[in-house]
């Protein structure tokens, strides 16, 4: 395929939304902003061989690229609008972007989010995606927020995504507690190669929610972000994080606690709220259909602290995920 016909092709696979005046096809698009919105714009990279394994599927590298891009929305409390796609692939592979186009699109049209633009080149297998949001004035979620005596929220479960990585490069957090069977191999890959984007999460906490960031890098790396924006410290109750079955049964519990608190791509919200808040956050799980577990509190300080059931501290062996830390 030349450029333009893969764009082409990713246009004719697009619908489109009543606010687009312009979209794919021109030097850049339009669209109409409602006047009692906010607009809320993030962007992610995802390079092949740092953010998915180089045997992942393009259906599931299509879905991965937006999903950790609405992840960012919904912790900013914003209602997904448009987003563009910048695509660098190694060869005019239309079998792979019809793929690609599938996942992409099916999360896409999840929640409603349409693509409006962007950019195809030549080049070592990259996927740059920009969101835009809605939000109306002054209630998008911030990290900066949380006050003293918060409870810490987090939607979802912790540690699947790590530790699908993990078993893949065989690389245990504690070397010889595995005991893998095949089918929670397959259920700790979905997580990884297709996460979920707590939007509807996300829409309900303005209002709610002092305090909310993502967990893409770590708990306690993200958690560390939300806690010297909101200049407190946080103590965790580490045998609160929430698990899976699939995560349970492949790693003993020392192993399984680092994946929790460290091992990041969970793309799950982390946020706080007033005690008195509990019963409205549990009412926004029971609307979004996602679990959302209480794992702390807000405190005097400015460190992530951790306790486990006996009351004893405890520190996972790294905090999470640092692009150029090496």
């Amino acid at each position: 395929m030349a450029e333009f016909d893969l764009i082409e092709r990713i246009r004719s696979r697009v619908p489109s939304r009543a606010d687009i005046v312009l979209g794919i096809g021109d030097d850049a698009a339009v669209v109409r902003v409602p006047p009692d919105r906010e607009l809320v714009i993030c962007a992610d990279t995802l390079n092949a061989g740092v953010h998915f394994p180089l045997d992942t599927a393009p259906f599931d590298i299509g879905w991965k690229a937006l999903a950790v891009n609405l992840s960012d929305l919904a912790a900013m409390g914003a209602q997904p609008a448009w987003c563009t796609l910048s695509l660098s692939m190694p060869g005019d592979d239309p079998i792979w972007l019809d793929s690609f186009l599938d996942g992409f699109l099916e999360l896409a049209g999840q929640h409603g989010i349409a693509l409006i633009g962007g950019d195809t080149t030549r080049g070592p297998l990259s996927i740059g995606v920009t969101v835009h949001g809605l939000v109306e004035p002054g209630r998008a979620l911030r990290r900066g927020g949380a006050q003293l005596g918060d409870e810490i929220w987090v939607s979802g479960t912790l540690g699947d995504a790590a530790a699908a990585l993990a078993l893949l490069a065989d690389d245990s957090p504690e070397p010889g507690t595995l005991r893998i069977a095949a089918s929670n191999l397959t259920a700790l890959r979905e997580r990884l190669d297709r996460p979920q984007p707590r939007v509807a999460v996300g829409l309900g906490l303005p209002g709610v929610a002092h305090a909310a960031i993502d967990i893409s890098d770590g708990l306690w790396s993200d958690l560390g972000h939300l806690c010297r924006a909101s200049g407190l410290g946080a103590v965790v109750e580490v045998d609160a994080l929430p698990f899976s079955p699939a995560l349970s049964q492949a790693f003993a519990t020392e192993a399984r606690r680092t994946l929790q608190a460290s091992g990041g791509d969970d793309y799950e919200l982390c946020f706080t709220a007033a005690v008195s808040a509990r019963a409205q956050v549990e009412e926004i799980a029971l609307h979004a259909g996602t679990s959302l577990t209480r794992i702390g509190r807000m405190v005097a300080g400015a460190e992530v602290a951790g306790i486990v059931a006996n009351g004893a501290p405890w520190l996972p062996a790294r905090t999470g995920w640092v692009h150029f830390s090496d």
